[in-house]
């Protein structure tokens, strides 16, 4: 009889085509006028969320730091009858275009994210040792992450920068700032995304 504990499971990731647009409902970045930490969100007065993720990237939003007060506003752009909305991805936020409050140096390159929540589904997908793809990587977010990320010969190094974000996450003072959160004007920026409000295709 074999008397030796059981080996626990590897730790298995199932990645159901999660869109990067569903993180960026919070987003922390550094503020225009103190470089604090600042908060886009939805703005409150418009009503309530639709129940589709894509929403996201055309409602209003707002830019609010607590630590100096700076407030400013964003609305999606319009081209005929359609809306133009945010395209997510890169280290501005993509409404703002502010740099992310969440950026570090790791494996020569700029990890970032938008918020905790973000953090921790990074550091899910990196941790994971078998990794299940139940959707089609079109617009998925992991299936889209650069190949270092994704990269075995990474992985530690990749969850110690996940953890570096989630520690700067709770810090809001310029002094706090990393210096990896600069502008650099590195998004794509060569098109939209639309929204048609009805009328003719």
């Amino acid at each position: 009889m074999n008397s030796e504990p059981a080996k626990p499971d590897p730790v298995r990731h199932r990645d159901h085509g999660t869109w990067l647009v569903r993180y960026t409902g919070r987003i922390l970045v550094v503020c225009p006028r103190c470089g604090g930490r600042a908060l886009v969100v939805p703005r409150p007065d418009i009503g309530p969320p639709s129940k589709y993720v894509s929403d996201l990237l055309f409602r209003p939003r707002r830019l609010a730091c607590a630590g100096c007060g700076a407030v400013a506003d964003w609305a999606a752009g319009q081209r005929d009858t359609a809306l133009v909305g945010a395209v997510p991805g890169g280290t501005e936020d993509p409404f703002f275009r502010r740099p992310l409050w969440l950026q570090t140096r790791c494996a020569g390159r700029i990890l970032w994210a938008y918020d905790e929540e973000h953090v921790d589904a990074l550091a899910a997908f990196v941790g994971a040792r078998l990794r299940e793809r139940r959707a089609s990587p079109t617009r998925a977010m992991f299936a889209r992450l650069p190949a270092w990320m994704k990269s075995a010969g990474c992985r530690d190094e990749v969850l110690a920068g996940l953890s570096t974000l989630r520690a700067l996450a709770d810090r809001s003072t310029p002094a706090d700032r990393s210096d990896a959160a600069h502008e650099r004007g590195d998004r794509p920026r060569h098109h939209g995304s639309l929204l048609f409000r009805g009328g003719p295709y």
